[in-house]
Protein backbone atom coordinates (compact mmCIF):
# COMPACT_ATOMS: atom_id res chain seq x y z
CA UNK A 1 0.00 0.00 0.00
CA UNK A 2 2.93 2.19 -0.23
CA UNK A 3 2.47 4.21 -2.92
CA UNK A 4 -1.12 4.81 -2.56
CA UNK A 5 -0.37 6.21 1.12
CA UNK A 6 2.16 8.57 0.10
CA UNK A 7 0.13 11.12 -0.42
CA UNK A 8 -2.02 10.96 2.63
CA UNK A 9 -0.89 12.60 5.54
CA UNK A 10 1.28 10.23 8.73
CA UNK A 11 -0.06 9.32 12.06
CA UNK A 12 2.86 11.62 13.02
CA UNK A 13 2.12 14.11 10.94
CA UNK A 14 -1.31 15.03 12.84
CA UNK A 15 0.08 14.40 16.19
CA UNK A 16 2.86 16.94 15.61
CA UNK A 17 0.18 19.20 14.25
CA UNK A 18 -2.01 18.51 17.23
CA UNK A 19 0.81 19.18 19.40
CA UNK A 20 2.09 22.15 17.86
CA UNK A 21 -1.18 24.29 17.69
CA UNK A 22 -2.88 23.37 20.79
CA UNK A 23 -1.17 25.53 23.91
CA UNK A 24 -2.83 28.31 21.44
CA UNK A 25 -6.25 27.14 20.59
CA UNK A 26 -6.96 27.33 24.45
CA UNK A 27 -8.53 30.74 24.57
CA UNK A 28 -9.79 31.02 21.20
CA UNK A 29 -12.59 27.86 20.95
CA UNK A 30 -15.69 29.62 22.73
CA UNK A 31 -15.67 31.65 19.45
CA UNK A 32 -17.02 29.69 16.49
CA UNK A 33 -19.25 32.43 15.03
CA UNK A 34 -17.04 34.88 12.14
CA UNK A 35 -17.74 37.64 9.77
CA UNK A 36 -17.67 37.32 6.57
CA UNK A 37 -14.47 39.11 5.87
CA UNK A 38 -12.79 36.84 8.73
CA UNK A 39 -13.83 33.67 6.39
CA UNK A 40 -12.78 35.05 3.22
CA UNK A 41 -9.78 37.41 4.30
CA UNK A 42 -8.32 35.44 7.66
CA UNK A 43 -8.48 32.04 7.72
CA UNK A 44 -5.59 29.63 8.52
CA UNK A 45 -5.81 28.32 4.79
CA UNK A 46 -5.15 32.15 3.22
CA UNK A 47 -2.38 32.31 5.10
CA UNK A 48 -0.82 29.28 3.36
CA UNK A 49 -1.53 30.57 0.16
CA UNK A 50 -4.60 29.00 -0.91
CA UNK A 51 -7.11 31.58 -2.01
CA UNK A 52 -10.60 31.56 -1.68
CA UNK A 53 -12.20 29.93 -4.89
CA UNK A 54 -9.88 27.30 -4.01
CA UNK A 55 -10.57 27.08 -0.42
CA UNK A 56 -14.17 27.00 -1.44
CA UNK A 57 -13.25 23.88 -3.69
CA UNK A 58 -12.25 22.42 -0.66
CA UNK A 59 -14.94 22.73 1.14
CA UNK A 60 -17.33 21.43 -1.32
CA UNK A 61 -15.08 18.59 -1.73
CA UNK A 62 -14.72 17.53 1.98
CA UNK A 63 -18.93 18.34 1.93
CA UNK A 64 -19.58 16.18 -0.70
CA UNK A 65 -17.44 13.37 0.23
CA UNK A 66 -18.99 13.32 3.51
CA UNK A 67 -22.30 12.88 1.96
CA UNK A 68 -21.39 9.67 0.09
CA UNK A 69 -19.77 8.35 2.93
CA UNK A 70 -22.08 9.07 5.42
CA UNK A 71 -25.03 7.57 2.85
CA UNK A 72 -22.80 4.56 2.11
CA UNK A 73 -22.62 4.06 6.16
CA UNK A 74 -26.45 4.49 6.64
CA UNK A 75 -26.06 7.83 8.96
CA UNK A 76 -28.75 10.22 9.30
CA UNK A 77 -29.02 13.32 7.48
CA UNK A 78 -28.55 15.32 10.72
CA UNK A 79 -25.30 13.05 11.92
CA UNK A 80 -23.82 14.27 8.29
CA UNK A 81 -24.79 17.86 8.88
CA UNK A 82 -22.99 17.55 11.79
CA UNK A 83 -19.63 16.21 10.43
CA UNK A 84 -20.01 18.75 8.05
CA UNK A 85 -20.05 21.37 10.38
CA UNK A 86 -17.26 19.90 12.49
CA UNK A 87 -14.99 20.40 9.52
CA UNK A 88 -15.72 24.17 8.56
CA UNK A 89 -15.17 24.79 12.31
CA UNK A 90 -12.10 22.59 12.10
CA UNK A 91 -10.39 24.11 9.00
CA UNK A 92 -11.60 27.99 10.70
CA UNK A 93 -8.46 26.97 13.25
CA UNK A 94 -6.28 24.93 11.01
CA UNK A 95 -5.42 24.91 7.13
CA UNK A 96 -6.37 23.03 4.14
CA UNK A 97 -2.73 23.09 3.28
CA UNK A 98 -1.29 21.33 6.32
CA UNK A 99 -3.89 19.04 7.18
CA UNK A 100 -5.57 16.36 4.76
CA UNK A 101 -9.26 17.29 4.07
CA UNK A 102 -10.37 13.38 3.16
CA UNK A 103 -8.54 12.10 6.49
CA UNK A 104 -10.11 15.58 8.57
CA UNK A 105 -13.74 14.65 7.18
CA UNK A 106 -14.07 10.96 7.96
CA UNK A 107 -12.43 11.74 11.24
CA UNK A 108 -15.68 13.85 11.68
CA UNK A 109 -18.12 11.71 11.10
CA UNK A 110 -17.22 9.17 13.24
CA UNK A 111 -17.18 11.91 15.88
CA UNK A 112 -20.32 13.23 14.77
CA UNK A 113 -21.70 9.94 15.11
CA UNK A 114 -20.75 9.59 19.06
CA UNK A 115 -21.90 13.36 19.25
CA UNK A 116 -25.43 12.10 17.64
CA UNK A 117 -25.40 9.08 19.55
CA UNK A 118 -25.55 7.14 16.31
CA UNK A 119 -22.97 4.90 17.25
CA UNK A 120 -21.45 3.47 13.97
CA UNK A 121 -18.26 1.00 14.33
CA UNK A 122 -14.78 2.34 13.34
CA UNK A 123 -13.98 -0.37 11.34
CA UNK A 124 -16.85 0.45 8.92
CA UNK A 125 -15.56 4.05 8.89
CA UNK A 126 -11.87 3.15 7.54
CA UNK A 127 -12.91 0.34 5.16
CA UNK A 128 -16.05 2.96 3.62
CA UNK A 129 -13.69 5.94 3.66
CA UNK A 130 -10.72 3.79 2.05
CA UNK A 131 -13.09 2.33 -0.34
CA UNK A 132 -14.13 5.78 -1.58
CA UNK A 133 -10.89 7.93 -1.47
CA UNK A 134 -9.32 4.81 -3.43
CA UNK A 135 -12.59 3.90 -5.82
CA UNK A 136 -10.28 4.75 -9.00
CA UNK A 137 -8.24 1.36 -8.03
CA UNK A 138 -9.55 -1.96 -8.57
CA UNK A 139 -7.44 -3.58 -5.43
CA UNK A 140 -8.86 -0.69 -2.95
CA UNK A 141 -11.34 -3.22 -1.83
CA UNK A 142 -9.40 -6.10 -1.44
CA UNK A 143 -6.33 -4.31 0.23
CA UNK A 144 -7.99 -2.22 2.69
CA UNK A 145 -9.30 -5.64 4.27
CA UNK A 146 -5.50 -6.85 4.24
CA UNK A 147 -4.15 -6.36 8.65
CA UNK A 148 -1.32 -4.38 7.71
CA UNK A 149 -3.26 -1.98 5.35
CA UNK A 150 -6.09 -1.26 7.46
CA UNK A 151 -4.24 -0.74 10.80
CA UNK A 152 -2.54 1.87 9.20
CA UNK A 153 -5.55 3.83 8.01
CA UNK A 154 -7.04 3.28 10.99
CA UNK A 155 -4.31 5.22 13.29
CA UNK A 156 -4.52 7.91 10.50
CA UNK A 157 -8.03 8.57 10.82
CA UNK A 158 -7.52 7.84 14.80
CA UNK A 159 -5.18 10.47 14.68
CA UNK A 160 -7.62 12.99 12.78
CA UNK A 161 -9.55 12.34 15.69
CA UNK A 162 -7.56 13.58 18.50
CA UNK A 163 -6.67 16.44 16.70
CA UNK A 164 -9.94 17.86 16.35
CA UNK A 165 -10.75 17.17 19.34
CA UNK A 166 -7.55 19.18 20.77
CA UNK A 167 -8.27 21.86 18.77
CA UNK A 168 -11.76 22.57 19.87
CA UNK A 169 -10.76 21.82 23.48
CA UNK A 170 -13.60 18.96 22.53
CA UNK A 171 -15.96 21.63 22.42
CA UNK A 172 -17.22 20.32 19.02
CA UNK A 173 -19.12 17.08 20.46
CA UNK A 174 -21.38 20.27 21.03
CA UNK A 175 -22.94 21.11 17.94
CA UNK A 176 -26.48 22.58 17.81
CA UNK A 177 -27.78 22.16 14.03
CA UNK A 178 -30.88 24.41 12.62
CA UNK A 179 -32.98 21.18 11.99
CA UNK A 180 -34.58 21.48 15.64
CA UNK A 181 -35.41 25.02 15.53
CA UNK A 182 -36.39 24.41 11.64
CA UNK A 183 -39.13 21.77 13.11
CA UNK A 184 -40.68 23.65 15.92
CA UNK A 185 -41.31 26.44 13.72
CA UNK A 186 -42.45 24.86 10.68
CA UNK A 187 -44.86 23.14 13.50
CA UNK A 188 -45.73 26.07 15.15
CA UNK A 189 -46.22 28.16 11.91
CA UNK A 190 -48.52 25.18 10.64
CA UNK A 191 -46.61 25.42 7.11
CA UNK A 192 -47.47 23.21 4.10
CA UNK A 193 -45.77 20.40 3.19
CA UNK A 194 -44.02 21.82 0.49
CA UNK A 195 -42.56 24.94 2.50
CA UNK A 196 -41.90 22.10 4.31
CA UNK A 197 -39.62 20.24 2.12
CA UNK A 198 -38.61 23.22 0.67
CA UNK A 199 -37.65 24.64 3.94
CA UNK A 200 -36.01 20.99 4.74
CA UNK A 201 -33.85 21.15 1.50
CA UNK A 202 -32.48 24.78 2.28
CA UNK A 203 -31.08 23.86 5.37
CA UNK A 204 -29.25 20.87 3.84
CA UNK A 205 -28.09 23.05 1.23
CA UNK A 206 -26.72 25.77 3.85
CA UNK A 207 -24.41 23.44 5.83
CA UNK A 208 -22.74 22.76 2.73
CA UNK A 209 -22.12 26.62 2.96
CA UNK A 210 -19.94 28.94 5.50
CA UNK A 211 -23.61 30.02 6.94
CA UNK A 212 -22.90 27.92 10.01
CA UNK A 213 -19.78 30.05 10.63
CA UNK A 214 -21.63 33.28 10.02
CA UNK A 215 -24.82 33.06 11.93
CA UNK A 216 -26.60 30.62 14.96
CA UNK A 217 -28.83 27.98 14.05
CA UNK A 218 -32.10 29.60 14.96
CA UNK A 219 -31.52 32.40 12.49
CA UNK A 220 -30.85 30.01 9.65
CA UNK A 221 -33.74 28.20 10.69
CA UNK A 222 -35.92 31.25 10.85
CA UNK A 223 -35.00 32.80 7.88
CA UNK A 224 -34.73 29.61 5.72
CA UNK A 225 -38.55 29.40 6.84
CA UNK A 226 -39.12 32.81 5.71
CA UNK A 227 -36.90 32.46 2.13
CA UNK A 228 -38.78 29.41 1.24
CA UNK A 229 -42.32 31.14 2.20
CA UNK A 230 -41.56 33.60 -0.13
CA UNK A 231 -40.44 31.03 -3.22
CA UNK A 232 -43.90 29.25 -2.34
CA UNK A 233 -45.70 32.17 -1.98
CA UNK A 234 -47.24 31.15 1.13
CA UNK A 235 -48.30 32.96 4.12
CA UNK A 236 -47.04 31.73 7.65
CA UNK A 237 -47.51 33.17 11.45
CA UNK A 238 -50.58 34.72 12.23
CA UNK A 239 -48.66 37.89 12.51
CA UNK A 240 -46.22 39.54 10.06
CA UNK A 241 -43.52 39.63 12.02
CA UNK A 242 -43.48 36.32 13.19
CA UNK A 243 -39.82 35.92 13.13
CA UNK A 244 -39.42 37.97 15.97
CA UNK A 245 -41.12 35.38 18.13
CA UNK A 246 -38.12 33.41 17.23
CA UNK A 247 -35.79 35.58 18.42
CA UNK A 248 -34.30 37.13 15.33
CA UNK A 249 -35.16 41.04 14.79
CA UNK A 250 -36.15 42.37 10.78
CA UNK A 251 -32.55 44.00 10.34
CA UNK A 252 -31.04 40.57 11.19
CA UNK A 253 -33.19 38.91 9.18
CA UNK A 254 -32.55 40.52 6.05
CA UNK A 255 -29.14 40.57 6.78
CA UNK A 256 -29.35 36.24 6.74
CA UNK A 257 -31.79 36.14 3.68
CA UNK A 258 -29.20 38.38 1.54
CA UNK A 259 -26.37 35.74 2.38
CA UNK A 260 -28.89 33.24 1.30
CA UNK A 261 -30.15 35.07 -1.89
CA UNK A 262 -26.16 35.56 -2.66
CA UNK A 263 -24.97 31.25 -2.17
CA UNK A 264 -28.18 30.79 -4.71
CA UNK A 265 -27.20 32.85 -7.10
CA UNK A 266 -23.40 31.89 -7.00
CA UNK A 267 -24.66 28.59 -7.18
CA UNK A 268 -26.74 29.31 -10.21
CA UNK A 269 -23.76 30.81 -11.59
CA UNK A 270 -21.54 27.72 -11.04
CA UNK A 271 -24.21 25.87 -12.95
CA UNK A 272 -24.36 27.57 -15.98
CA UNK A 273 -22.48 25.64 -18.83
CA UNK A 274 -19.47 27.58 -19.85
CA UNK A 275 -19.69 30.24 -22.93
CA UNK A 276 -19.51 28.35 -26.35
CA UNK A 277 -16.13 29.33 -28.37
CA UNK A 278 -15.23 28.56 -32.00
CA UNK A 279 -11.52 26.79 -31.96
CA UNK A 280 -9.53 25.60 -35.03
CA UNK A 281 -7.64 22.77 -33.57
CA UNK A 282 -8.94 19.59 -31.82
CA UNK A 283 -10.67 19.76 -28.70
CA UNK A 284 -9.11 16.48 -26.36
CA UNK A 285 -11.15 14.11 -24.95
CA UNK A 286 -11.54 15.29 -21.70
CA UNK A 287 -10.32 13.18 -18.76
CA UNK A 288 -12.29 13.18 -15.73
CA UNK A 289 -10.66 13.31 -12.42
CA UNK A 290 -10.83 11.09 -9.23
CA UNK A 291 -14.80 10.93 -8.21
CA UNK A 292 -13.97 11.81 -4.71
CA UNK A 293 -13.38 14.97 -5.53
CA UNK A 294 -15.41 17.41 -5.07
CA UNK A 295 -18.48 16.60 -7.53
CA UNK A 296 -20.69 19.94 -8.40
CA UNK A 297 -23.43 19.59 -5.59
CA UNK A 298 -26.41 22.03 -6.76
CA UNK A 299 -28.48 23.52 -4.50
CA UNK A 300 -32.26 22.66 -4.99
CA UNK A 301 -33.20 24.19 -7.81
CA UNK A 302 -35.72 27.45 -7.25
CA UNK A 303 -36.16 30.69 -9.36
CA UNK A 304 -34.33 33.56 -8.11
CA UNK A 305 -36.50 36.16 -7.53
CA UNK A 306 -35.42 40.24 -6.18
CA UNK A 307 -35.10 39.74 -2.49
CA UNK A 308 -36.60 43.22 -1.85
CA UNK A 309 -40.73 42.27 -3.42
CA UNK A 310 -43.34 44.25 -1.88
CA UNK A 311 -45.45 42.66 1.05
CA UNK A 312 -42.38 40.20 2.07
CA UNK A 313 -41.95 42.17 5.32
Amino acid sequence: MGEEHQRKRSRQHFEAEEARHLPSLECETSKWYFSREEIERFSPSRKDGIDLPKESFLRSSYCSFLQRLGMQLHVSQVTIGCAMVMCHRFYMRQSLAKNDWQTIATASLFLACKAEDEPCQLSNVVVASYEIIFEWDPSASVRIHQTECYHEFKEIILAGERLLLDTSAFHLLDVELPYKTLAAALNRLNAWPDLATAAWNFVHDWLRTTLCLQYKPHVIATATVHLAATFQNAKVGSRRDWWLEFGVTTKLLKEVIQEMYMLIEVNRRRALPPPRREVAWAVPTVIKPPVHLARGYPFHSYPMQSYRQPGIW
